[in-house]
């Protein structure tokens, strides 16, 4: 994927602007990414790999290294009736359309210095609020969208009526107060492109950063959470480990892995989608590299380490020449042949 985008949302004082300014620290320097405008509520932070360590090493042509990165978007603090336009309500809506997961940061620990917004900390009931939120956002979408294909039934096109059918089962689920993703249609691929060309919110996975110790966060809370199908983190924002524990827990969720390149000007990493082929894989380097995709020599980062040098691995008949077909995996180095 070009880039790899998470949104963090919750209510005012959960901990959100802990935890940007942790990430604002971590900050990669933005001459180095290429793919976005950095404003002021976007943090770039490189995702840690030390394979890509460990083959930078190796190419010693290049005295350049370049990481995969993740975009931090820091979303104004959401309220209740923020679909309505409440607080920042629809510039935070805009803000959640452009992200490829939904961090959901909810308050867990107790402190009378920080005050919460409704006088209670009550983490269950602060879910609720951001989902109904981003459920009612999304029924407003497919409700506009019902009422413009309605005039186009009369027609008889069987897409129109496919195109209903589908909005009508969206609406039943959203209907019911149940995000997308955690319903049984979800599930499903073709609703799920469908959901996406519509930008709706409810369809994207979510990561629940739980803000407490292990003991402020109840088996209730764990289970509705489960029960969502979505998965948690339970963290102190102050933990070194956060960041890249929210990374790592947002690659799975996305089923992403990693492939290197290696040059004389750089050694780089690429996030991709697991199972994609090797032209697939050229594109997200340059669009023109699927194009004119004609081979590519692979090896794996840990053979390449073994061999001491591209070089040397080609000597030795190690690197492997993997046509249109050619499924990527995890670590591997890749050179790509393209034609004019």
């Amino acid at each position: 994927m070009s880039k790899l985008s998470i949104g963090i949302v919750g209510l005012p004082n959960v901990g959100k602007s802990t935890l940007f300014n942790i990430l604002t620290k971590q900050s990669v320097n933005a001459a180095n990414y290429p793919f976005a405008t950095i404003d002021a509520n976007v943090g770039v932070v490189s995702v840690p790999d030390e394979r890509l360590d460990k083959v930078a090493e190796l190419n010693n042509k290049s005295d350049k290294k370049i990481p995969t990165v993740v975009e931090f978007y820091d979303i104004a603090g959401l309220v209740k009736d923020a679909n309505k336009g409440a607080g920042l309500g629809n510039k935070f809506l805009s803000h959640i359309k452009e992200t490829n997961v939904i961090l959901h940061l909810v308050r867990c620990f107790e402190s009378e210095d920080v005050v919460h917004i409704e006088g209670v900390v009550n983490p269950k009931k602060d879910i609720n609020v951001i989902e109904d939120e981003l459920v009612l956002k999304d029924l407003e979408i497919v409700e506009r969208n019902l009422e413009k294909i309605k005039s186009k039934m009369r027609t008889g096109d069987k897409e129109v009526e496919k195109e209903y059918k589908t909005l009508v089962k969206i609406k039943d689920v959203l209907e019911f107060a149940e995000p997308l993703a955690s319903a049984e249609i979800g599930k499903n691929e073709e609703i799920q492109k469908f959901a996406k060309q519509l930008n709706l919110l409810t369809i994207k996975k979510q990561l629940f950063l739980l803000n407490g110790k292990e003991t402020d966060v109840s088996d209730e809370l764990k289970e509705k959470i489960k029960m969502m199908d979505f998965d948690y983190i339970i963290a102190d924002l102050n933990e070194q480990t956060t960041v890249p524990n929210v990374i790592k827990k947002t690659y799975e969720l996305l089923d992403l892995i990693t492939f290197f390149t290696m040059n004389e000007k750089e050694t780089r990493a690429w996030a991709i989608t697991r199972d994609i082929k090797a032209p697939q894989a050229a594109g997200v380097i340059h669009t023109d590299f699927e194009k004119k995709f004609i081979r590519t020599e692979v090896i794996t980062w840990e053979k390449l380490l073994e061999a001491g040098s591209w070089g040397e691995a080609r000597n030795k008949g190690w690197l492997r020449v993997e046509g249109k077909d050619y499924i990527v995996q995890n670590g591997d180095v890749m050179y790509f042949r393209t034609g004019k």
